[in-house]
């Protein structure tokens, strides 16, 4: 093959990777830990169809999985707030935005009671991701929150206490909230509601195993939206 046949060949795979490239459909996750652990097996599920991107860092948000930073995206009012930074943000697109949130907000403090979001201000913050969403032209596909076993996480010596009570309760307001609004949901909490008690790696997260079996879960649901 001579210099300029291969220069041309060269120059063809590029386009072609290329072309492939940007028609995938774009892909962009926001979520806490639970999809920080389930994304790589997302992405490699959906790798023919999807360009997945998600809210990233270089690492911060493993270092301590209970308090969201970087790729973590936390409780509803840190999504909404990130949400408003991407409004800004005019190189930003995406076709489809994957989004997560509530079991950051149902943390209770052992002495008060007190939750982390209330369910009124839970609720508020759901509207909002709704709109900013449609102002970002994007469109939302929403992720219930996982169960906790009560058990489980609250004898790990964890500072803070959750109740699957709570998931229920906030996941009801999330599925009235985009039932209403023809957002989908993907059932996430039914589906993991499923696994043995020995599938939680520690108080709240799974093991490698039942994290593929989400995400092939939530792949299989995206792919036949």
């Amino acid at each position: 093959m001579t210099k300029i046949k291969y220069l041309v060949f060269l120059l063809l795979s590029f386009l072609l990777l290329s072309f492939t490239h940007n028609n995938k459909i774009k892909l962009f996750v926001i979520g806490d830990s639970i999809s920080i652990f389930y994304g790589p097996f997302l992405k490699m599920f959906t790798e023919d169809k999807f360009d997945y991107d998600r809210k990233r860092d270089k690492g911060e948000a493993m270092i301590n999985l209970d308090k969201p930073v970087g790729a973590n995206g936390g409780d509803s009012r840190m999504v909404v707030e990130f949400l408003k930074e991407l409004c800004l943000d005019k190189t930003f697109h995406a076709d489809y935005m994957l989004i997560n949130c509530g079991l950051h907000d149902i943390k209770t403090n052992p002495k008060t009671g007190e939750k982390q979001i209330e369910l009124n201000e839970y609720r508020q913050n759901l509207q909002s991701i709704d709109k900013l969403t449609k102002k970002l032209k994007v469109k939302l596909i929403w992720v219930n929150c996982t169960p906790v076993n009560d058990s489980v996480h609250n004898s790990k010596g964890v500072a803070f206490y959750r109740f699957n009570k709570d998931v229920l309760a906030y996941n009801q307001v999330s599925d009235s909230i985009f039932k209403s609004k023809k957002v989908k949901t993907i059932d996430l909490y039914t589906f993991s509601s499923t696994f043995p008690i020995n599938a939680y790696l520690d108080h709240v997260h799974y093991k490698p195993e039942y994290v593929k079996l989400q995400a092939a879960f939530i792949a299989g649901f995206i792919q036949n939206k």
